[in-house]
């Protein structure tokens, strides 16, 4: 895979994600570490990681299946992939291994893993309900996926960001709205085949620090501003428009930025018959 023969979007992403200086914070940790949690891994499972960008879920995830499972942490972004590799060498792990892989085209073996994960990425894929069928058949008869993803509404700031360049002509898609509600999540996975379906609904949300960083954070991500063509007194102007809808809807307290996730688990049929 070369990086001129990927998509605009393709390459849009992985020019945003590995040039994150950040992408280790407080959320993406905390999102990783819980989807472990409710995934409910077990001793000497094969787990994948899809999307595994620096390793977070997958890490964790070695912690619990132990020596005698194994986990394959997956993605495109090379440079994540490294950060990755760095940290299971300096926790010596010996269970986890990484591969440069686009999650929307690499292929699986049916019936391979007992569980996959998808912390915080699920958004990205290009054709989510095709993924989501693939990782079913993947899955070993009463294996579970376990994907987080945010509310439709989610983040107030991005939907803010949005909202403001919608009126400058820019449209851009909000990349929650397939999954960007507990009912939706769950009709696309019943539609697919899984079952015992549940849905925790968590709150990631903050006070705005600095509305600078934000904008910058939206208007270059893949689902942002890379390919507009507008001068930059517009763009700046947009900006300092998005700077005064950010100040009205703050309090005493700042603008808070409402993050509300859903951590979904399900489960393929233990009955093979049945998938």
């Amino acid at each position: 895979m070369t990086y001129s023969s990927l998509s605009a979007y393709k390459q849009q992403i992985i020019k945003d994600f590995n040039s994150r200086t950040n992408y280790e914070n407080e959320f993406h940790k905390r999102a990783a570490t819980r989807l472990v949690e409710l995934a409910k891994l077990q001793s000497g499972q094969y787990v994948l990681d899809i999307a595994t960008g620096t390793g977070l879920a997958a890490i964790a995830a070695a912690m619990v299946v132990g020596s005698t499972g194994r986990v394959l942490g997956t993605d495109f972004a090379l440079g994540m992939l490294q950060q990755a590799q760095q940290k299971v060498e300096v926790l010596g792990l010996t269970n986890t291994k990484f591969e440069e892989a686009d999650a929307d085209e690499q292929e699986l073996q049916d019936t391979q893993f007992d569980a996959i994960l998808c912390s915080s990425a699920i958004a990205y894929l290009i054709d989510i309900p095709a993924s989501l069928r693939q990782w079913h058949n993947a899955l070993k008869p009463g294996g579970i996926v376990a994907f987080s993803c945010l509310a439709e509404t989610s983040p107030t700031a991005s939907v803010l960001f949005r909202t403001v360049v919608q009126r400058y002509g820019m449209t851009i898609p909000n990349p929650n709205q397939l999954l960007g509600t507990p009912e939706r999540c769950c009709q696309l996975l019943e539609k697919i085949g899984f079952e015992q379906i549940e849905i925790t609904t968590e709150q990631f949300g903050f006070y705005l620090q600095d509305a600078e960083s934000v904008w910058t954070g939206n208007a270059r991500s893949a689902f942002g501003l890379q390919d507009v063509k507008w001068s930059k007194e517009q763009l700046e102007r947009c900006k300092q428009e998005y700077f005064t809808e950010i100040n009205k809807a703050s309090t005493e307290a700042g603008y808070w930025n409402d993050v509300t996730m859903f951590f979904v688990t399900a489960r393929k049929s233990s009955d093979p018959l049945s998938s």
